[in-house]
């Protein structure tokens, strides 16, 4: 009897096989997240290593908390109740008190800045903040563009670094503000990178860690001011730049070595090849190869592609949904991180120890932060960011309700509002990396740090007009967060879905959505 011949052949059940494979991993998404997904040594390296980044930030971020901060100060006549009675030292003569410490220990008793107006003694901190959000517009989209997450990360870090060495040499308040708006304008996109990278590094089942591995290290930075400060009590301000700044730029060389391009990004670029490598680095047990990716996902157009370094930026102004998403973000961003930053910022208003209001200020932030990636897993990303919101604004209208009579108790509520908006603030940045596809995503997440940004830029010269009456500070903080925080409606819930990397897949899924929705 003649063998019957096989139904399906060989080379049709092999095609039928790899179309079936072709059809699994039709996304680079889901291809880099099939091959990255455990979170192996070489990853958690990688994360940490550019998470380190942030804490230097943190530093500089606060540290006008200390160097810019007015210094305590004394009656020279034990005798002269003038003296005594006074609360305001700009209206007594030079003879009849002192400082506590050293002049040099501050920029304000060092240059006489004390009986200067609100403007010049909030300026060197506002400039810090106008240079970060100049820098924000004019460097960020240079990571989605032809430098990559890498080198901007490396750059950035490094002119931070660099210029808050060069800071210690100040000789007046406008060099002083003036390389302090140039360290801002290098430290944009330092967060940015750092939360995107490590965001694209990952997978999904690791995504609580890495989100909280970032965070953490923004807050030590600013817990180890406290402590610095403290041991540099009585030194020049000068010393706290020098301390902060040679480590940074030590790290910066380190990272610039083995900190490696994020494997979506090259891929966006059609550099299969190197994302190839880096992954088979990150994960050496699994062999991929280019033709894998390539399968995944076609490289960017010619029109996208090309070295025009403003075409994500395009690509989100353009398109309606996306310049909506984004105008909404901002706005959240600029409520959140008034009152977040404010209350680092003007701790020192308090009338409480300086060194300790710190502490405790970035500390609480901690809790806040190890709360991410539950927050993350079981509750939506607009119902989160709503209720830390709200929470933390009315905490701060409380602290302007009760005024001085409470101290011990309006201390508790400014550091209850800190603690809400920090946990709003990580939400949000990870909401945001959220929202849009990976051609744009540094450029829209950069765009709505830049709008966090926006708002300390007024804190210092408020809490400088305010100085003998903070409450009044609380009460704007309070009511601009809670105004900002409705804007959350015009956002899109993403929890639970995957990452797009093109502006045309965003659209198609976010139809989708809707539809099913």
């Amino acid at each position: 009897m003649a063998t019957s011949a096989p139904l399906i052949s060989k080379s049709q059940l092999s095609s039928g096989i790899e179309t079936l494979d072709h059809q699994e991993q039709h996304s680079l998404d889901d291809t880099i997240e099939k091959y990255i997904e455990g979170f192996g040594p070489a990853q958690y390296l990688q994360v940490i290593l550019v998470s380190l980044a942030f804490l230097f930030d943190g530093q500089q971020t606060f540290i006008s908390d200390f160097s810019d901060a007015v210094p305590s100060w004394h009656c020279t006549d034990f005798s002269n109740q003038t003296c005594y009675s006074s609360s305001n030292f700009c209206n007594l003569s030079n003879s009849e008190w002192a400082w506590d410490e050293p002049a040099s220990s501050s920029i304000v008793s060092d240059w006489a800045l004390e009986c200067g107006g609100s403007v010049i003694v909030g300026l060197p901190a506002s400039s810090y903040f106008v240079g970060s959000l100049i820098g924000g517009f004019t460097l960020a989209t240079l990571a989605d563009s032809w430098l990559g997450r890498k080198k901007l990360l490396f750059l950035t870090c490094l002119g931070m670094s660099t210029v808050a060495l060069i800071t210690a040499f100040s000789t007046n308040v406008w060099m002083y503000s003036g390389l302090r708006f140039v360290s801002g304008l290098f430290r944009a996109s330092i967060g940015t990178c750092v939360v995107v990278m490590s965001t694209e590094m990952a997978g999904k089942k690791s995504g609580g860690f890495v989100r909280v591995v970032g965070f953490l290290f923004f807050a030590l930075g600013a817990l180890s001011l406290p402590l610095i400060a403290y041991l540099n009590r009585g030194s020049p301000w000068r010393y706290l730049y020098i301390y902060t700044s040679i480590p940074a730029i030590v790290y910066c060389i380190i990272a610039y070595f083995f900190v490696s391009e994020s494997p979506r990004w090259l891929c966006m670029r059609g550099r299969e090849a190197e994302a190839v490598a880096i992954l088979n680095k990150m994960v050496p047990t699994k062999n991929i190869s280019s033709s894998i990716l390539k399968s995944a996902y076609k490289p960017l157009d010619h029109e996208q592609s090309n070295l025009d370094i403003y075409s994500s930026m395009k690509s989100l102004l353009e398109r309606r949904w996306a310049l909506k998403r984004l105008l909404a973000a901002m706005t959240l961003g600029f409520g959140v991180g008034m009152v977040y930053y404010g209350m680092f910022l003007g701790v020192g208003s308090l009338g409480f120890n300086i060194y300790l209001s710190v502490t405790l200020t970035a500390s609480l932030t901690i809790p806040s932060i190890l709360l991410l990636p539950y927050v993350m897993e079981r509750f939506n990303r607009r119902s989160s960011v709503v209720a830390f919101g709200i929470a933390s604004g009315v905490c701060s209208i409380v602290c302007a309700i009760i005024g001085e009579e409470l101290k011990t108790f309006q201390i508790i509520m400014s550091l209850a509002s800190a603690f809400c908006s920090c946990a709003a603030l990580n939400v949000l940045q990870i909401y945001t990396t959220e929202l849009f596809p990976t051609c744009v995503r540094i450029s829209a997440t950069s765009m709505f740090r830049q709008a966090i940004n926006f708002g300390p830029i007024l804190v210092p010269l408020l809490v400088s007009a305010a100085r003998r009456n903070n409450s009044v500070v609380y009460g704007v903080f309070g009511s601009v967060e809670i105004s900002c925080i409705f804007f959350v409606i015009f956002l899109p819930e993403t929890r639970g879905l995957s990452l797009s990397n093109a502006m045309d897949e965003q659209e198609k899924k976010d139809n989708t959505n809707a539809y099913v929705s």
